[in-house]
C-alpha cells in the first residue's frame, strides 16, 4: 500500500513539472530577429540564442550572443518569478543581479540592479500563439542618457 502512494506522489510529481513547462509560453529556445528589432546603431548582436527552462517557479534562463566584431557573451542565471534578486554569471564572471515579477502568463517585468540602483528594466512579452518574443528594455548609457533596445525573438520548435 505504501508504494502505491509513493509511485502516484512521483507521478503527480513529474505530472506538475511537465505540465508547467507545456504551459508557460518562456520556456524553449528563442532566437534573435535583428530584422525586426530595434538597437542603437552598431550594437544589435549578430546572433543571439535565449533558452528558458521551467524551475520551481520560476525559469533557468541562458543565453549566447555573437556581436559583429566577433565578441561572444553568455549569461546564465534561476530565478523565481517573486521579485527576489537572483545572481547572473556570465562569461566574465557575475553580472548584475536580476530580479522577475510575472504579471500574466505572457508576461514577465524584469529589474537589474547595481548595488541598490536599478540600472535596466525588461519587459517581456510572449504573443498569444507563442511564437514571438519581445523584450523592451530601458537602461542607461556611459552618460547617463536613456538607451532602449526592443528585441524580437521567434521560437524555435523541437529540432531546431
Amino acid at each position: 500500500m505504501r508504494t502505491k502512494y509513493c509511485v502516484v506522489a512521483v507521478i503527480l510529481l513529474v505530472a506538475t513539472g511537465t505540465a508547467s513547462s507545456l504551459t508557460d509560453p518562456f520556456v524553449g529556445r528563442w532566437v534573435l530577429n535583428p530584422g525586426l528589432s530595434k538597437y542603437p546603431s552598431g550594437t544589435c548582436p549578430r546572433r543571439m540564442v535565449i533558452e528558458m527552462e521551467s524551475v520551481g517557479d520560476g525559469i533557468h534562463y541562458r543565453s549566447e550572443t555573437k556581436y559583429a566584431n566577433g565578441v561572444t557573451a553568455h549569461s546564465e542565471y534561476t530565478a523565481d518569478y517573486n521579485g527576489n534578486q537572483s545572481l547572473v554569471m556570465g562569461n566574465r564572471g557575475m553580472l548584475f543581479p536580476v530580479s522577475l515579477k510575472r504579471s500574466n502568463s505572457h508576461l514577465v517585468l524584469a529589474s537589474y540592479t547595481k548595488g541598490l540602483q536599478v540600472v535596466a528594466t525588461s519587459r517581456r512579452v510572449v504573443s498569444k500563439d507563442g511564437r514571438r518574443m519581445t523584450i523592451t528594455t530601458m537602461s542607461k548609457n556611459s552618460l547617463g542618457a536613456d538607451v532602449l533596445t526592443v528585441g524580437v525573438y521567434e521560437k524555435q520548435r523541437d529540432g531546431h
